[in-house]
């Protein structure tokens, strides 16, 4: 079987499945929960990182070898997610960068222009971008044109463990978006993981359904096989759906019928 590789920019990724680092009751569990779900990604709160005792952060709990996916949660603008986005590449974080531009602070729904605008400021800049964002086939397209190296549609809000609501919209942009397209935001649970998956996403990442969860570690674990087992069965083709029941064996030819 050929080898089935996530490309993104140019980098080659091994895991489809990317984690956060947040949320955790104790950071020192980060090692073994990327162990776990041997992710290649992991995402990092640059507003959580302390200038002054960096060595004393969280940070120092993730593995080298790891692509650190920084995201500007808390910018309420697209110039202040461009200042965020700034500072992590400042402290070592590199130069991919999550947008994440929220005014709405019920839903924490992500603010479509804000969105766009923030994709086009640093992908100018040289940033690799991507954007999180509601479902919407328009500004999918938008923010393709803006320069995004990838696309990041909400399951269902941040931190509810609802999994896919909003499952037909994310199939219209795995149709007719040409990035790869990453559910981020509402997997709750591996079943929900392994469905994204089988529509055709190229990656999930998550972060509150397994650092909420009895055991995070052996729930990373449980991730990781479902997105690839999910991968698998997009790959292998599901069959097709009927209404009417189909014997898998003829009914005929024995017992004198």
């Amino acid at each position: 079987m050929a080898e089935d590789t996530l490309v993104i920019a140019g980098k080659e990724v091994r895991s489809r499945l990317i984690t956060g680092s947040g949320k955790y009751a104790d950071d020192r569990m980060i090692r073994d929960i990327l162990a776990a779900a041997e992710c290649d990604i992991i995402t990092v709160a640059v507003r959580r990182v302390d200038f002054d005792k960096k060595e004393d952060s969280f940070l120092r709990h993730i593995p080298e070898g790891k692509t650190l996916l920084p995201n500007t949660s808390g910018a309420r603008t697209a110039e202040e997610a461009a200042r965020i986005a700034r500072l992590g590449r400042e402290i070592g974080c590199g130069n991919w960068v999550k947008i994440e531009v929220i005014n709405d602070l019920k839903y924490l729904l992500p603010d479509a222009l804000e969105t766009v605008k923030a994709t086009e400021i640093l992908a100018k800049e040289g940033f690799v971008v991507f954007p999180y964002m509601t479902p919407d086939l328009s500004i999918a397209r938008r923010l393709v044109d803006a320069g995004a190296a990838a696309i990041m549609p909400l399951g269902a809000p941040i931190g509810t463990n609802r999994g896919l609501r909003t499952l037909e919209l994310i199939e219209i942009l795995v149709e007719e978006i040409h990035l790869p397209v990453i559910v981020d935001a509402g997997i709750g649970r591996p079943s929900h993981a392994a469905h994204a998956m089988e529509i055709g996403v190229d990656a999930i990442l998550l972060n509150t359904a397994i650092a909420t969860s009895k055991d995070p570690v052996r729930m990373a674990e449980a991730f990781k096989l479902a997105v690839r087992a999910g991968r698998a069965a997009y790959l292998a083709g599901p069959g097709s759906e009927s209404k009417h029941a189909q014997a898998s064996s003829p009914l005929t030819g024995f017992l004198d019928t």
